[in-house]
Parts: structure tokens; C-alpha cells; sequence
């Protein structure tokens, strides 16, 4: 990441200061916008903390370095007019000062409705909602959970067999909700998958 330092035109601005915009690595959400100078860059790279110039203490500051919750440095990238940065990080806690995911109050979830549904499954199992059908079957463990989703996968195979879009549908979306449920009480995740058969994808 050093070729970062010797392409940014630091000179640009007559403070010394460029934009650098802040991306979770996994989720793509924006997190914030902060400024650095070369100093800052420098101390980024070097520690892997995400720091910046800060305009109101007038001096440098890595994010988190009061609250913890730091941002962990992955991937610095140079506009092309080499005059703003693009950092992509891993937050380890809320980004704005506010207690909020991002700066922009946008919960900092992937867009993929897969990934939300991730999600709310999550908050389902750990929830309090006794009536709620995945606590329920959490609840049962494992084999009832797996059970499921062979019983699931079998009525796809016969709604596979037949005309009826509708109905095809339906159980291949209950499939893949009963998918995600096994993921989770194997404590996996769909980001481990995805990441997988990425890595299966790449050329040999």
C-alpha cells in the first residue's frame, strides 16, 4: 500500500489535507469521510488503524482512540486524479460519534437481502419472542434444524417434477431461509460460503 504516499498530491490543497472516504472491506457501506495529511498516511500504513488529521484538535487521531472502536486497515486506494483516498476498513464497533453504524445513520448491513435476512434471523434467535418460529426451532437443536432442511429440500425436488412456478418457488425459497438457519447453528455464515466458492472460482 505504500505506492498510496508517493501517488497522492498531498500539494493540492493548500492545507495539506485530502479527503479520505471510509468503506467497510465486507460490507461496501460507507462509514464516514475524514482528511489526511502525509503524516497520517503515513501512520495508517504503518500501524494498520485507520488515523487521520484531525482539523479541530489540530493534530493527528486514529479513530477509536477514545471510544475503541477502531477502524482496521484492509485495502488504500488513489483516485485517479490523485488528490482523494478510498480506505476500506473493518470497523470494530459503531463508526459515528453518535453510536451509529455510519456517519449517514445507515445500519451498516450488506445490501443483499440474503445478508439482511442473515440478519434478522439472528436477532429472531437471540430475541425474546417465545412465539417466534426460529427461536423455536433453534431451540430443538441441531438435528431437528438439518432435519428440516432435508425435508425441505425433498419437497423442492418433487415441486421440481411438476409445472406449477408458484409452488416451485415457494419451496425453494423455504429451502434457502431453512439454509440459513443451519449456517448460523453451525455458527458459519453466507459470507463463508460466498467466500469459498469465490476461492474455488479463481483460475488454477
Amino acid at each position: 500500500m505504500t505506492d498510496a504516499i508517493e501517488n497522492i498530491d498531498f500539494a493540492k490543497y493548500a492545507d495539506g489535507l485530502v479527503p479520505a472516504v471510509v468503506q467497510d472491506y465486507n460490507t461496501q457501506k460507507v462509514l464516514m469521510l475524514g482528511f489526511m495529511n502525509e503524516e497520517a498516511l503515513h501512520h495508517t500504513e504503518a500501524t494498520g488503524l485507520v488515523t487521520f488529521y484531525s482539523r479541530s484538535k489540530k493534530r493527528l487521531w486514529t479513530k477509536g482512540e477514545e471510544s475503541g472502536n477502531h477502524l482496521q486497515l484492509r485495502q488504500l486506494l488513489v483516485d485517479c486524479d490523485k488528490d482523494s483516498l478510498l480506505i476500506k476498513a473493518e470497523p470494530t464497533g459503531s463508526v459515528c460519534h453518535t453510536g451509529a453504524d455510519t456517519c449517514w445513520t445507515e445500519k451498516n448491513v450488506k445490501e443483499d437481502f440474503l445478508y439482511y435476512l442473515e440478519h434478522i434471523i439472528e436477532l429472531r434467535r437471540n430475541g425474546t419472542d417465545e412465539t417466534s418460529y426460529v427461536k423455536n426451532l433453534f431451540a430443538k437443536g441441531i438435528n431437528k434444524i438439518a432435519q428440516k432442511v432435508g425435508e425441505e429440500a425433498v419437497e423442492l425436488v418433487i415441486e421440481s417434477k411438476d409445472v406449477n412456478r408458484s409452488l416451485f418457488l415457494g419451496e425453494a425459497a423455504d429451502l434457502l431461509f431453512h439454509y440459513l438457519l443451519l449456517l448460523q447453528a453451525k455458527d458459519c455464515s453466507l459470507s463463508d460460503v460466498v467466500t469459498l466458492l469465490q476461492q474455488r472460482h479463481q483460475p488454477k
